[in-house]
């Protein structure tokens, strides 16, 4: 399994958001890797199986996923910062909507 994980629901249309595309990167902006959610709205293989403590950011790009949809959005994409540790693995949710987000620490 892979150390980082994300799931996204539309809290507008009250589903898991598919085919939004997630990069993993680090400190510096360096690509680690890159996903798309599948139809449960969920990324379970981003990146490797360990990554060295320190800061990542997760981008999602849910300006393409709205436009899809035929929907304006005011954040074209939502970037969240986190820091890994020795944990074995870290759940990032990502809540949505054209105009709002909210996110959490998940397990």
């Amino acid at each position: 399994m892979s150390l980082v994980t994300t799931h996204i629901l539309d809290t507008v249309a009250g589903t898991p958001a598919s085919g939004v595309v997630v990069i993993l990167s680090d400190a510096a902006g360096e690509q680690i890797a890159r996903g798309t959610t599948d139809s449960d709205g969920r990324v379970n293989e981003l990146g490797p199986e360990q990554l060295q403590p320190g800061s990542y950011r997760l981008s999602f790009r849910t300006g393409e996923y709205f436009r899809a949809r035929g929907l304006p959005t005011f954040f074209p994409e939502v970037q969240i910062t986190f820091e890994t540790g020795a944990e074995p693995h870290y759940h990032v949710p990502l809540l949505i909507s054209p105009y709002a987000y909210s996110t959490y620490r998940g397990s």
